[in-house]
């Protein structure tokens, strides 16, 4: 029988990636410093320790330091600690087996001009630490030819991250966007779990990963406001206003390190321009995105009651 290692399997992605292997049949070792939900643990400090992977035939790289903390020296090591060290000492210990890393498509560059972009487009000048230590892992784990994978805005049934996010910046029935509504593709759980158990037969490289079609901006935040139960006004901001709030916030955020400030500018350039992604290389190999956010609304709705948070 296949044995995957998925480090990071008592978190979000890697939770659902050790419960869908087990599913099919694959033996699961859960790598990280807390148990996933099937198979056995072994523990492993990402910023610390070489894993132990023996017994295990491929390995799917869940484990991140995630966030969009205040910016500063501090942030920066303990990112580059779990996502570029700990990338290096999950390379030294797979010697040689299949390896699939999960990264991100905050790795590219930011601004206009994402309105369908392929795995070619510029890695570089990320806005916060996250994508920088991402897009730095994931240069190691290519170099080393693994697979890749780049999904954007992940959600689904345990999200800790995106739509508790989102569900918090409401304040007294309105929710502030910048600039008018745009297209932005977004990648259901299940759709990047599908991925990470197929990406091992694939070509080395990076892959971009995400629902069949994008998203209107708008539209999407009203629905997942409706499921969740909340009813709110989206009101919009002029994008440069934004900007530079998000500028002003993380200024003085800086007294506060390790803590997320409520406005950053990545959080603007994610909110406020089109980000979509060419999902065609991973289609190539046979993936098809099977899941969408009507899916997750219509099977996680919690609205049938209406609240606003305050």
């Amino acid at each position: 029988m296949t044995t995957i290692a998925v480090t990071g399997a008592s978190g979000f992605c890697g939770s659902h990636v050790a419960a869908a292997a087990a599913a099919r049949g694959t033996g699961v070792l859960c790598v990280g410093r807390r148990p996933g939900p099937v198979g056995r643990h072994v523990p492993w400090d990402a910023a610390r320790e070489v894993p132990d992977l023996s017994g295990a035939d491929l390995v799917v790289h869940c484990a991140a330091a995630v966030g969009d903390p205040a910016p500063g020296p501090s942030t920066d090591a303990a990112m580059h600690a779990v996502n570029v060290d700990g990338t290096a000492r999950l390379l030294e210990a797979a010697a040689g087996r299949p390896v699939v890393w999960v990264s991100s498509a905050s790795v590219y560059a930011p601004g206009p001009g994402r309105s369908g972009i392929t795995e070619d487009h510029p890695v570089c000048r990320q806005l916060n630490a996250y994508g920088r230590t991402k897009a730095a892992g994931e240069a190691l784990a290519l170099a080393a030819g693994a697979v890749v994978l780049r999904p954007r805005a992940v959600y689904g049934p345990g999200d800790p991250h995106l739509v508790p996010r989102l569900l918090s910046r409401v304040r007294r029935g309105l929710l502030l966007l910048p600039g008018r509504s745009v297209r932005l593709s977004l990648t259901a759980v299940e759709n990047l779990t599908d991925a990470c158990l197929a990406a091992a037969d694939w070509p080395p490289g990076a892959y971009n990963i995400a629902d069949p079609t994008p998203y209107e901006r708008d539209d999407a935040i009203r629905t997942v406001l409706r499921a969740h139960g909340v009813r709110a006004r989206i009101a919009h901001i002029p994008p440069s206003l934004a900007h530079a709030a998000a500028g002003a916030v993380q200024t003085l955020a800086r007294l506060r390190p390790h803590t997320e400030p409520p406005l950053t500018r990545y959080a603007v350039d994610q909110l406020a321009n089109s980000v979509v992604l060419n999902v065609s290389k991973a289609q190539a190999q046979g993936w098809a995105p099977r899941r969408t956010l009507g899916d997750y609304t219509a099977s996680h709705s919690v609205g049938r009651a209406t609240a606003t948070p305050t």
